[in-house]
């Protein structure tokens, strides 16, 4: 019994750390804009969580951003710094470093505009934080990128995991479990293309605190389930999916509009990244059901309350995100 309760004690902690990975993995993104040949403007965005962020800090070879002040701000989701630089330079052949990328797991979308309109965007990574800058270079980014972004965002965004989970847990027969998936991909799906071509505007720390409500909401009926009770998400999960989908894709377009994707790459961004979450999403899903299917082959004597490990864990795990973007709203740093 105290090796379980051990067990479960890591098992929160090890979600707790796992969200400030889920934090550092969201791209920075810096933008680097040459206007009439006589002055280059720069924007700078990276994630932050409260007031605890990472260490980053661009660097080109001419020295622009070492010897000239910015503009600071932050949001209490990301911080933000800007430069205008009055310089006849250019910014082809300067090579370009990321400072402290190499201690972390996240990646820094780069866009730069040339002052003749051609423009690059690219993806620095930990293995290589630097970039020499070229005209030369392709100007949109391979499609392995922008899918390997939505993956990323879906299986390191561990709040819609545990939704994800929850609903796997709650529901039922396989027919019922593909048509509550369905549900919840076209729900997202679709205010996630709302969002992003700027259809619909909804501030993005409500709404990670009411994903967190969702979790909760689900981690009670899954309680409930287990008690025997009739649950509405149980009879009805599809519409239980889709109706929470919808606030899902709100925070699937909040990390599209966190990294500041270039407005010519939005549609083919869009499309891209939401078959990347989808992937992701397929993927996580089998992973759930093998692990499942082999514990049932494998520890057929668990003890009956073991079941109740998952609800309360999802539920535990999002009262902590429902009181920390609370304090995010409230306390923004």
């Amino acid at each position: 019994m105290n090796i379980l309760k051990q067990i479960f004690l890591l098992f929160g902690f090890s979600l707790m750390s796992y969200e400030a990975l889920a934090h550092e993995i969201r791209p920075a993104y810096l933008e680097i804009r040459e206007i009439n040949g006589s002055r280059v403007e720069i924007f700078w965005k990276q994630p932050i969580s409260g007031e605890s962020g990472i260490y980053l800090t661009p660097v080109l070879s001419s020295g622009w951003l070492t010897d000239s002040a910015s503009d600071n701000s932050s949001t209490g989701a990301v911080f933000i710094r800007q430069w205008k630089i009055k310089t006849r330079e250019t910014v082809a052949g300067q090579t370009l470093t990321i400072d402290g990328l190499t201690n972390t797991i996240t990646d820094v979308l780069v866009h730069i505009v040339f002052a003749d309109g051609t423009n690059i965007t690219r993806i620095i990574r930990p293995s290589d934080p630097t970039l020499v800058i070229s005209k030369s270079q392709q100007s949109a980014l391979p499609v392995f990128d922008y899918l390997r972004l939505g993956i990323e965002h879906i299986l390191f965004g561990i709040d819609h995991l545990l939704f994800v989970l929850a609903l796997i847990l709650i529901v039922k027969g396989k027919k019922r479990l593909i048509k509550t998936i369905t549900a919840f991909t076209i729900a997202h799906s679709i205010t996630l293309a709302a969002a992003t071509l700027g259809w619909v505007h909804i501030p993005s720390a409500p709404v990670e605190a009411v994903i967190a409500l969702s979790i909760i909401f689900l981690a009670v009926e899954l309680v409930n389930y287990y008690r025997g009770n009739a649950v509405f998400s149980s009879r009805y999960p599809w519409v239980v999916a889709f109706i929470f989908g919808l606030l899902h894709g709100f925070g699937f377009a909040g990390a599209l509009a966190n990294v500041g994707l270039p407005q010519h790459d939005i549609p083919l961004t869009l499309f891209l990244f939401n078959v990347g979450v989808e992937t992701g999403q397929l993927i996580f899903i089998f992973v759930v059901m093998l692990v499942i299917w082999v514990m049932k082959k494998l520890l057929k004597n668990l003890p009956s309350w073991s079941r109740w490990i998952p609800p309360y864990a999802i539920g535990c795990m999002a009262a902590f995100w429902f009181f920390q973007r609370l304090a995010v709203i409230y306390f923004p740093s």
